[in-house]
């Protein structure tokens, strides 16, 4: 019996991604008007489908300071007060992870009593793609 490789299109390939950033990049449609844009009317081809589909889609998001190697025998030393020199210097700007993938660097705020990042430097959509695959 024949096998038949049917690809389920809602999960667009790398390459549709890249397809859809350039488009977006060209276009630069604000979100709000991406939103307020109906699919119903559009054909379901990778050319036609906007980037609604993935709006949901949770991401973790961590801020790097720093990191550093330490061995076993200090881990077991460590108490309340132990400090851990880590390899970045002060001033220099945090990393920001998206489901770990760098995606900028900023630098640390105060927005209310909450610490945030301010970012300074963003990875460009293209290269982000090329992360993903």
């Amino acid at each position: 019996m024949d096998t038949v490789d049917i690809q389920d299109s809602s999960k667009p390939q790398p390459d549709e991604f890249k397809e859809l950033l350039d488009d977006a990049d060209m276009d630069s449609p604000s979100v709000s008007d991406t939103l307020n844009t109906s699919t119903g009317s559009q054909e379901n081809t990778p050319h036609a489908r906007g980037l609604e589909f993935l709006y949901d889609v949770p991401l973790q998001i961590s801020v790097e300071v720093g990191r550093s190697k330490i061995l076993l025998k200090d881990l077991l030393k460590m108490g309340e007060g132990y400090v851990i020199e880590l390899d970045k210097l002060a001033g220099e700007p945090l990393d920001l992870y998206v489901n770990s993938r760098l995606i900028a660097k900023g630098e640390a705020v105060m927005v209310g009593d909450r610490f945030g990042i301010l970012l300074t430097d963003v990875i460009s959509p293209a290269d982000r793609v090329e992360q993903l695959g």
